[in-house]
C-alpha cells in the first residue's frame, strides 16, 4: 500500500457536496488545519471516487478493510491513530477522507498543491483498485438546500456560501404562503416585471424567484440575500460570519 507523509488537511465535515470542500487557496485562518502523519494512498476508478466526494453514504467495506488503523494524527508531539483515515484519487483530483470512526465520509479535506502533484506521481504507473459499492452518486437528487453543482460553477468559496444562504431564505419563504410577500421579493429582484408580478399565484412568483438566482452570483444577488436575511437572527449570523472571514495565505 501506498504512503503518504506530513499532510496538511483541512477537515469540512458533514459536506455532501465536494463544491464544499475547498481548495487550498480557499483555506482561512480561522480554519482548524492539522497534520496527518501518516496517511494510506488508494487510487480507484472515477465513478468510487465521485460517490466518495459528492455524498455521504457508507463506504465499501473492502476499502475500509484496507486502510483500517493504518492512518496516523500527528497533534502535540503525540502520534494518534486514525480508525478509518485515507487519501483518495482517480487520477484527476484528490481527496483526504477521515470517517471519525463511521462507515461514511465524514470529514473531507483537498491537499496543499504540492501534495497533490506527488499523489499523481506516485500513482504515475499504477492501475486503480477495485472496490464494489452499492449506489453512484450520480443517481444523487439535488434540491434547494444542497444546489445542482450546476449552480456553484465559477463562484468562490464565500459567494458559494452566501449562495446556500441565499436558498435557505428563499425555502423558508416558501413555508410561509405569503402572496404579497413573495410578489415584494420577485419584484425586488425584477423590478421590471412589477405589473405583472400583481398577477402571479405564490407558486408562480416563488418559482420565478428561485430560477431567477439559481445561476451565478452578482450584486443583485448579493444585495438580495443580504435584505432577505434581515430580522431573523440565524440567518444574520450565518451572514455577518461570511462577511468576517478571511483567506489564509498559506499554512
Amino acid at each position: 500500500m501506498l504512503y503518504l507523509h506530513d499532510v496538511w488537511v483541512n477537515w469540512f465535515e458533514g459536506e455532501e457536496n465536494g463544491y464544499n470542500v475547498c481548495p487550498f487557496h480557499e483555506w482561512r485562518k480561522e480554519d482548524g488545519i492539522e497534520l496527518l502523519d501518516q496517511v494510506p494512498l488508494l487510487y480507484v476508478n472515477a465513478s468510487l471516487y465521485h460517490y466518495i466526494e459528492n455524498d455521504l453514504q457508507d463506504l465499501p467495506q473492502s476499502l475500509l478493510d484496507a486502510v483500517c488503523k493504518r492512518a496516523y494524527l500527528r497533534k502535540n508531539q503525540e502520534r494518534i491513530s486514525l480508525d478509518y483515515a485515507f487519501i483518495v484519487t482517480n487520477g484527476s483530483s484528490v481527496l483526504a477522507v477521515d470517517t471519525m470512526g463511521y462507515t461514511l465520509p465524514v470529514r473531507k479535506s483537498r491537499l496543499i498543491p504540492r501534495q497533490e502533484r506527488l499523489v499523481y506521481e506516485m500513482i504515475e504507473d499504477s492501475k486503480p483498485e477495485s472496490y464494489r459499492f452499492a449506489n453512484g452518486a450520480e443517481d444523487k437528487e439535488y434540491h434547494i438546500l444542497s444546489p445542482d453543482p450546476t449552480m456553484m460553477i465559477g463562484l468562490t468559496r464565500k459567494e458559494r456560501q452566501l449562495k446556500q444562504l441565499l436558498m435557505m431564505a428563499i425555502d423558508q419563504l416558501q413555508t410561509t404562503q405569503n402572496l404579497p410577500e413573495v410578489r415584494y421579493w420577485l419584484t425586488e429582484w425584477n423590478p421590471t416585471r412589477y405589473a405583472s408580478i400583481q398577477d402571479y399565484t405564490f407558486d408562480e412568483a416563488w418559482r420565478e424567484l428561485y430560477e431567477g438566482v439559481a445561476q451565478g452570483w452578482s450584486k443583485a444577488h448579493n444585495d438580495l440575500c443580504q435584505n432577505l436575511v434581515k430580522g431573523q437572527p440565524f440567518f444574520e449570523k450565518l451572514w455577518e460570519l461570511e462577511q468576517s472571514q478571511e483567506v489564509n495565505k498559506g499554512v
